[in-house]
């Protein structure tokens, strides 16, 4: 403390990136707990290797924290993600050095299954098909026939996570049947799930509509490519609102090009924002939105608060209610103190 009863500063945490207008609410929180906020320019890995050796900690939203990057942080304590997915931080190397790693596992889960809803209505309804139309004067209900109905139609779900079990209870409400695919998941947990688990073989030959919801690993890196594509009906739409890498955008291309499948509605892609002459998108079966299915005033609001009070809570002495390493809780080299 200060004579003036302030807390004095003396911790600092690295904000590599965000995606809101600022940074108030995470500085409000750590402010309080003594923690100052400082904020990278680009989030390059140059300038994270610049800037990580003082830091007591890291938030990161979408830019790599590599192992370099993690091996310099020598007086860090806990990594920060603001989001589910951890494909762009280096756990392995974060647990090794005894660092914290967290995330926030209850994020955007109503925002991004009503996303992935809205492209498949979107894509079974040809709302964007007419829309275009429309608006470049031409007002022809032929342009999006044939059009089928929707109940008794089969909703894939790749990855029964919180989002994936979140979309299967809106694509029931619409008369769906919904089956799923996920390793992790043991027959006996769908039961009272109302949706069957089959193998990936299976989900491509019988699904109308596909929705990614896995994160991306080594095995889901393209794992829609040339082979799925041919697995899938020829009526089957893909929906990704995961990650842009699961799906071989060349072999989609090529696919919708031969009509291997009859659409793709994508939030993201490998690259974002994408080469503006890519061919995917001004393709004639393709929607595109600029990952945008997290985002809603409340989601963002939710995010912010639960990653900055987690690392505030990590850098004085209390444990984070969302930590991905735990093993790390056992390691001698634990840079932390509960």
């Amino acid at each position: 403390m200060t004579s003036e009863g302030t807390i004095e500063q003396s911790l600092q945490v690295l904000v590599t990136d965000y995606a809101w207008l600022d940074l108030e609410v995470e500085r409000d929180i750590l402010n309080n707990s003594g923690v100052e906020l400082l904020e990278a320019t680009t989030g390059s890995e140059q300038e994270l290797l610049e800037l990580v050796a003082p830091v007591d900690g890291i938030l990161t939203c979408w830019k790599a924290v590599t192992a370099p990057i993690v091996a310099r942080a020598q007086n860090c304590k806990c990594i920060g993600r603001y989001g589910i997915g951890l494909d762009n931080i280096d756990v392995e190397e974060a647990t090794k050095e005894g660092i914290l790693v967290t995330n926030v596992p209850s994020f955007c889960i109503e925002e991004v299954s009503d996303h992935a809803m809205a492209l498949m209505l979107s894509c079974a309804r040809k709302i964007t098909t007419y829309d275009h139309a429309i608006k470049q004067g031409i007002y022809d209900l032929s342009l999006g026939i044939p059009i089928t109905r929707l109940r008794g139609k089969t909703m894939g779900i790749l990855g029964w996570g919180k989002i994936g079990r979140s979309l299967g209870q809106r694509a029931r409400a619409f008369g769906l049947r919904v089956i799923a695919c996920d390793p992790q998941i043991h027959p006996e947990q769908m039961d009272q799930e109302r949706a069957e688990l089959v193998s990936f073989e299976e989900l491509l030959k019988q699904s109308d509509f596909i929705s990614i919801h896995t994160p991306l690993t080594p095995d889901t890196q393209r794992l829609f490519g040339r082979k799925a594509f041919q697995c899938m009906k020829r009526t089957a739409f893909i929906i990704n609102t995961s990650r842009g890498a699961i799906v071989d955008t060349v072999a989609l291309q090529k696919a919708l090009d031969e009509k291997l499948i009859a659409g793709a509605a994508l939030d993201v892609l490998p690259q974002e924002p994408p080469a503006h002459d890519s061919p995917l998108l001004r393709h004639e079966r393709t929607i595109i939105t600029p990952h945008a299915a997290f985002y809603s005033e409340e989601s963002l609001m939710e995010l912010r608060v639960t990653a900055a009070n987690q690392m505030a809570d990590a850098l004085t002495g209390r444990k984070p209610e969302n930590i991905v390493n735990l093993p790390v809780l056992e390691q001698p080299n634990l840079r932390v103190l509960f």
